[in-house]
């Protein structure tokens, strides 16, 4: 079942952009929750590897914790990845959280290794009408200047530093995979909270130790799990 339960005329009546401070084509966030620990997780891997070369579409990989127990520590996990998870869970009414799941947008949520059954909640994602203030990041001298642009919003919004590593191998040693090559895909390595938006232009300078990672990422997302307003990418070495 898709659970999509932020349909576009919610958003509108939480966001309307102000004047003309908009952001032309926005990706679409897709966050997969996997493990090197999670045997069906690999072909999610994998998939979402292929989902962050294509264009409009933003790419995370966020490795949970709550498989390491099994025999095999993923380097990667960690601890707010698996509540990020059960913080989704509880919003989508989900009974369980489990790998590999995918996210899209904030607002629906699938099996990472079905490919036949993400592509349409993309697609339904691609089709909203994004009515999120505009979200730019930079570099500068020594961190990241993020600006969110003005809009009429009924609740406020988390602004998220992401850093991701684009791709990593690990020989897994032990547990379910054991013998075989982790090859992972826009590994989330931090995930930070810098400011909240609450309608005004908000401008925020943020220190480069902020995020650890090849590419940075933002997120303007309601409520901090709620739907992802807007996401802007800052690619080049950052660590």
């Amino acid at each position: 079942m898709v659970r999509e339960f932020w349909h576009a005329a919610t958003l509108m009546a939480l966001v309307l952009p102000a004047h003309a401070e908009t952001a032309s084509n926005p990706p679409v966030v897709v966050e997969l929750f996997t493990s090197q620990g999670c045997s069906s997780c690999p072909p999610a891997d994998a998939y979402l590897g292929q989902l962050a070369r294509q264009p409009g579409i933003l790419a995370l990989g966020f490795h949970i914790d709550y498989w390491n127990y099994i025999g095999w520590t993923d380097p990667y996990s960690l601890p707010l990845a698996a509540a990020r998870q059960r913080a989704y869970g509880e919003r989508l009414g989900l009974h369980y959280v489990y790998t590999p799941q995918m996210v899209i947008d904030g607002g629906s949520e699938g099996v990472g290794s079905e490919p036949k059954k993400i592509a349409p909640l993309l697609a339904t994602a691609r089709q909203q009408l994004r009515l999120g203030p505009a979200l730019s990041v930079e570099k500068r001298d020594r961190g990241y200047h993020i600006h969110v642009g003005a809009g009429n919003t009924a609740a406020a919004a988390t602004v998220w530093l992401v850093g991701i590593d684009r791709q990593r191998q690990t020989k897994v040693l032990r547990g379910e995979n054991e013998g075989a090559t982790a090859n992972d895909y826009q590994v989330v390595r931090s995930f930070t909270s810098v400011g909240t938006w609450h309608g005004p232009p908000l401008d925020l300078d943020v220190p480069e130790a902020s995020a650890t990672g090849d590419e940075i990422a933002v997120l303007l997302q309601v409520g901090g799990t709620g739907p992802i307003l807007r996401a802007a990418a800052l690619s080049g070495p950052s660590s």
